[in-house]
């Protein structure tokens, strides 16, 4: 074996771990990929014998990249102004694969991925790092270029953020299928009423996709959030046509609906999170490219 078939052996082997940070600083997966690689194009040009961490070497390379495409979505005009929607993670109702289990690790639901992309490019990757993976803030400081102090405190107001902004699903995950069931019955249906007997009083409905499918039936017309049950229900009234084509799904490992049209093509990705048995975020995307960027070859029968 070859220096260089050592090196590459070693990378592999992180691979699935650095994906797993890219992801939650990025949110997206083709972003998150291209860190990796770049990761890989830096370390097999580098005097690998002397670093004394590979591991740490990586995860701290991945984070500067990271970093630098998070500060560079700023810089963008054309880049859309306000929420910016993570891509889901897609599988079988009946269970994650295992590849996509490292990504998955610690809970990382949509809704929590929502919360992390309102957040400052240098507070996401102190947050990520430390809470997420352990990073100690010595390590992060000048990553972000600040003292550990610093990035200390950078850490503590994205955790503010995210512990009063981000819920908590329930754990039981049938009883999670349960409630989005009746979510999606009520919906086919058109029942008011069951809708609003399922939905937190303060739900929060996120869409990204323009006027189309999911994003214009259940957001009303694509609005980008949408505040409160009555409202929520309401636009989800909408949704009948194409709640028609929806089946059962894992978004983030938490219970979800995909909709699914009659050839084939995917219309849209809901994550839902219920808390005390009780849907209290809804979390849409039916953008086309967007959904045709994602690995949904697990849902085939």
């Amino acid at each position: 074996m070859t220096d260089h078939e050592w090196l590459a052996e070693r990378f592999e082997e992180r691979r699935p771990q650095l994906r797993a940070v890219a992801y939650r600083i990025l949110g997206t997966l083709g972003e998150a990929d291209d860190a990796v690689q770049e990761a890989w194009l830096r370390l097999s040009r580098s005097d690998a014998a002397a670093i004394e961490n590979l591991a740490g070497w990586l995860t701290t390379v991945v984070a500067r990249v990271c970093l630098n495409m998070l500060r560079s979505r700023q810089s963008r005009p054309e880049e859309p102004f306000g929420l910016r929607m993570p891509d889901p993670i897609v599988s079988r109702a009946d269970g994650v694969d295992p590849e996509q289990a490292t990504l998955l690790a610690d809970s990382v639901g949509l809704a929590l991925l929502v919360i992390l992309q309102t957040l400052e490019p240098d507070e996401r990757l102190a947050f990520v790092l430390h809470d997420m993976f352990a990073v100690p803030f010595d390590e992060i400081a000048p990553i972000v270029g600040r003292t550990p102090a610093a990035a200390r405190q950078l850490a503590s107001r994205a955790r503010r953020r995210v512990q009063g902004a981000a819920p908590v699903p329930d754990r039981d995950l049938v009883r999670q299928r349960q409630v989005v069931d009746a979510f999606v019955a009520a919906a086919r249906g058109g029942d008011l009423q069951a809708l609003l007997a399922v939905l937190d009083p303060d739900v929060v409905l996120h869409a990204e996709g323009g006027a189309a499918a999911a994003g214009e039936a259940a957001a009303g017309g694509g609005a980008r959030e949408v505040r409160g049950a009555r409202a929520v229900a309401e636009g989800a009234l909408r949704f009948t046509r194409v709640a028609g084509f929806a089946r059962p799904a894992l978004v983030n490992g938490a219970a979800g609906v995909v909709a699914i049209g009659p050839t084939g093509q995917l219309i849209s990705v809901a994550g839902i999170t219920v808390v005390a048995g009780k849907i209290v975020q809804i979390d849409i995307l039916s953008d086309p490219a967007r959904l045709r960027r994602l690995d949904v070859s697990l849902l085939e029968d």
